[in-house]
């Protein structure tokens, strides 16, 4: 099996922003419902269609960041049962880099240092940018529009992770919760995660390359293994 067929067997293929460029996701839930479970396959499925993948961590370190990386790539190469697992496991390690930050030191001007560092040195060249662990409630919408700003000049895809709190009730127009129901516009994609009466956690759509979903696209994260499955 090469790396397209497996791409191609992954159910987020179909919340995936394609060959867009300068857009922005949103993964949404209470904490440890899985959102950096669903941010690593979302980088998993961009490297496997040839991109590379800069994984920003706030406020984690690098070794538990790989670990979610691990753990994922194991099951997936025992569900497909993929035979060349060592050469899955080195062709990811050579298209991400994780780059971690502390949550006081984190700023658009910080990592576009960084990553310019990188960029000029030949050292690694993201196509897409994940930032796991932004602090939503304490920053500004202007902090938030200078990162869309450098995912532009860089022209990157950009994803996110946020935290909901489940006794606030303020929702945008479109179901967005807290703290992003006020900059829920500056997404093209927005994904709840939501828990179900049977442990299951669903993914909902809210909102797909910028087109409003009605009735999202069942999927679900499996709690075993934190996968992304169909329903």
């Amino acid at each position: 099996m090469g790396y397209e067929q497996l791409a191609n067997q992954n159910p987020l293929h179909s919340l995936s922003m394609g060959e867009e460029r300068n857009q922005l996701g949103l993964v949404m839930a209470r904490a440890g419902l899985g959102k950096t479970a669903l941010l690593v396959q979302i980088a998993l499925d961009a490297i496997l269609r040839g991109e590379n993948v800069l994984h920003v961590s706030i406020g984690e370190t690098i070794d538990k960041t790989r670990l979610w990386y691990d753990d994922i790539l194991k099951v997936i190469i025992e569900e497909q049962k993929f035979d060349n697992a060592s050469e899955l496991i080195e062709m990811v390690a050579k298209n991400r880099m994780i780059m971690t930050f502390n949550e006081s030191a984190f700023s658009r001007p910080k990592l576009e240092e960084r990553v310019n560092d990188l960029v000029l040195q030949n050292i690694f060249k993201p196509n897409c940018l994940v930032i796991d662990g932004f602090d939503f409630v304490n920053t500004e919408r202007q902090v938030l529009e200078d990162i869309k700003d450098l995912s532009e000049n860089m022209n990157l895809q950009a994803w996110f992770s946020a935290i909901s709190h489940r006794n606030d009730d303020r929702f945008s127009p479109t179901g967005v919760p807290a703290p992003c129901h006020e900059i829920d516009d500056m997404f093209d994609t927005i994904i709840l995660l939501k828990p179900e009466p049977d442990a299951t956690i669903l993914l909902e759509i809210i909102r797909n390359s910028g087109e409003v979903v009605e009735t999202g696209k069942g999927l679900r994260l499996d709690p075993t293994t934190m996968m992304v499955k169909k329903l």
